[in-house]
C-alpha cells in the first residue's frame, strides 16, 4: 500500500501519521503539500489532525479549497481510499464527502484526553477486523468534535451501517455520560455510503506506539491493511 498525507499550513499531527504508517506499519509515504496537484500514485489519502489554515472561519472550510482538494476530491469520486482524522474528518465534511457537520463541543471548551470507542460497522475497512464487544481507547484532541446531521441523514447512516465508532465506556456501553463533546448518538466517525471514504474525530496514530503503553490505535490500521492483504 502506498499511503499519502496531505499536509496543510496548520497541519500538526502529519508527522505523526507519516510515523506510524512507514516506521511502525511498514508502508509506503508521500508527504503530499497542500499547493500541490499530483497526488505521486498513492492508493490512500489521509488528512490529518492539525488546525489547518487556523481554523478560521470553520474548522476545515478553508483547507477544503486548497488546491489538492480538488484531486482530493477526484481520487474520492473514482472510489479511491480517503481517511480524515480530526482536523481531516472536518475537512471532508466541509467538502461534502461525508455526511454531516462537526460543531463546536457542547461545553464550548478543548477537550485533549483518552476517550473509548465501540466499533460499530461490520464492513468499513477501519473496523471490520476489530472486536465488536470491546472498547478501544483512543486520545482525542479538539474543540469541534460535535458531530451532527439531520434526522434523514443520521437514519441513513444506521440504515447503511455506515457510522464506525461510538464513544463508550471502558466496558463498552454507551451513554449520554460517556459522549466527550455532544455528537449526536455518541458517533465518533462515519463513512460514505460507497465505503471509501472514511471520518473520526479521535486519533488512533497517538495509539499506535508500543512505547505509549497503547496499540488499540495501531489496530485500526491494521484492520485497514489485513482488507488488502485478504482481497
Amino acid at each position: 500500500m502506498k499511503f499519502g498525507v496531505v499536509i496543510f499550513p496548520g497541519s500538526n499531527c502529519d508527522e505523526d501519521m507519516v510515523y506510524v504508517l512507514e516506521s511502525i506499519l511498514g508502508q509506503q509515504v508521500e508527504r503530499l503539500w497542500h499547493k500541490e496537484r499530483d497526488l505521486k500514485g498513492v492508493d490512500f489519502v489521509v488528512l490529518p489532525g492539525g488546525f489547518s489554515y487556523g481554523d478560521y472561519l470553520r474548522s476545515g472550510a478553508i483547507a477544503r479549497f486548497s488546491p489538492i482538494m480538488e484531486d482530493v476530491v477526484n481520487h474520492a469520486n473514482k472510489g479511491g481510499y480517503l481517511m480524515g482524522i480530526c482536523n481531516g474528518f472536518q475537512v471532508l465534511t466541509e467538502a461534502n464527502l461525508l455526511p454531516g457537520a462537526l460543531l463546536h463541543n457542547t461545553d464550548r471548551k478543548f477537550i485533549c484526553k483518552n476517550v473509548h470507542l465501540l466499533p460499530q460497522s461490520e464492513r468499513a475497512l477501519m473496523t471490520n477486523h476489530l472486536e465488536f464487544d470491546r472498547a478501544y481507547q483512543i486520545p482525542v484532541a479538539h474543540g469541534e468534535g460535535n458531530y451532527f446531521a439531520d434526522a434523514e441523514t443520521l437514519k441513513a447512516l444506521n440504515d447503511n451501517d455506515q457510522v464506525l465508532f461510538r464513544y463508550c465506556d471502558a466496558e463498552g456501553n454507551i451513554s449520554e455520560d460517556t459522549n466527550p463533546n455532544g455528537s449526536l448518538e455518541n458517533i465518533a466517525g462515519v463513512m460514505n455510503e460507497k465505503g471509501n471514504v472514511f471520518g473520526m474525530m479521535p486519533h488512533p496514530e497517538r495509539a499506535a506506539d508500543s512505547d505509549l503503553s497503547n496499540t488499540d490505535g495501531r489496530e485500526i490500521f491494521e484492520s485497514i491493511l489485513k482488507n488488502f492483504v485478504l482481497s
